[in-house]
């Protein structure tokens, strides 16, 4: 069947997918290490995590009988800079380039379907299932397996021509599939700068995560008030962090990405912070919806918007964060009182005594 699965990979090329590998769809390598990482309390609030543990153990709880996973990676990193009609405003907050352009779930579902279509051509009745991370899947242990990279110390699938910057997807078959040989070597050394640059130190250890004090965590998944502790630390950012990516020796000559639909659009990679905390319901559904930066809900970033605001520390943002504290949301309220203390308290530093 070598024919097969060299013709599915040359599919998954022409669809935009950049890695494609097959791995048997056996129990996930990583299960006793993903307990045991829920047993430390690392998941913080993703009680879904917990909820659907047992599920990860093996991909036949999302498809029986499946014999073989097609793991493929598409390629998502895009220039870091602000769009040309922000370029000289001041108070600019910093969002994950995974998330400048459409929801990625979209566009990486359409084509794993579009992929299981062309197998079902190829082999009537054959049973399949096109999986993202939303689904409860090791994707990182399966793609390591496939071949596609090693687990970075900051838990991330690293390929060496394309860094970390590429999304997973998976494709669960009831096809017993040759599968490719799994990438069994690191190549990070002794470097630890991807540990080292965290602000809010949230690698407990190489390859050891602590989500809660992770940036993307705190601005995407806690749906509470961030610890004052976190604020601080948290910059810029309103939606992810790139920095233990932006760090790592092997993203510095990686590629550009060049699927249309995971280029910056509405949302890009620099967001207007008084811009988005005047944003009311209505408009925050109207420009958000179809990109990732909904899941943190309205709330959820204008709460971050304020902090970012507040670490920026520009008395001309204080105008916009005092309308704030008129905010229908007691977070966001919360953040705004708390950045107009941080700026109030650099200005009286910085006059004169």
């Amino acid at each position: 069947m070598t024919g097969l699965e060299s013709q599915l990979k040359q599919h998954a090329h022409a669809l935009g997918f950049e890695l494609a590998g097959i791995a048997p769809a056996t129990e996930a390598d990583g299960f006793a290490y993903l307990s045991d990482w829920l047993d430390q309390g690392f998941a913080g609030e993703m009680d879904y995590m917990s909820r659907h543990a047992e599920a990860r153990r093996h991909p036949d709880s999302m498809l029986p009988n499946v014999k073989s996973v097609l793991m493929v990676g598409i390629n998502y990193k895009t220039p870091d800079e602000p769009p040309e009609s922000l370029r000289s405003s001041r108070g600019l907050g910093r969002v994950s380039i995974y998330a400048g352009g459409r929801d990625y779930h979209d566009v990486l579902r359409d084509k794993l379907k579009a992929l299981l279509a062309w197998i079902q051509e190829q082999v009537p009745g054959t049973r399949g299932r096109a999986v993202i991370d939303t689904a409860p899947l090791l994707e990182r242990d399966f793609a390591r397996r496939a071949g596609l990279g090693w687990f970075g110390k900051n838990t991330m699938l690293i390929d060496k021509k394309l860094g970390s910057y590429f999304f997973l997807g998976a494709l669960l078959l009831d096809l017993d599939l040759q599968t490719d040989a799994p990438f069994e070597t690191s190549h990070c050394g002794a470097c630890t700068r991807c540990l080292d640059a965290c602000p809010t130190d949230a690698f407990v250890a190489p390859y050891q995560l602590d989500a809660r004090r992770c940036i993307s965590y705190l601005t995407i998944e806690l749906r509470g008030a961030i610890p004052e502790d976190l604020r601080s630390p948290m910059g810029d950012w309103i939606f992810g962090c790139d920095i233990c990516q932006e760090v790592c020796p092997w993203n510095r000559k990686s590629p550009f990405g060049v699927e249309p639909a995971l280029q910056p659009t509405v949302t890009g990679t620099r967001v207007d912070l008084e811009e988005l905390l005047a944003l009311t319901d209505e408009e925050f559904r109207d420009r958000f919806r179809h990109t990732p930066l909904w899941r943190s809900g309205r709330a959820g970033l204008l709460r971050n918007a304020a902090i970012a605001l507040g670490n920026l520390g520009d008395a001309q943002a204080l105008p916009a964060l005092e309308r704030a504290l008129a905010d229908p949301s007691p977070l966001v309220r919360d953040a705004a009182a708390w950045a107009i203390k941080k700026i109030q308290s650099s200005i009286e530093e910085l006059a004169p005594k």
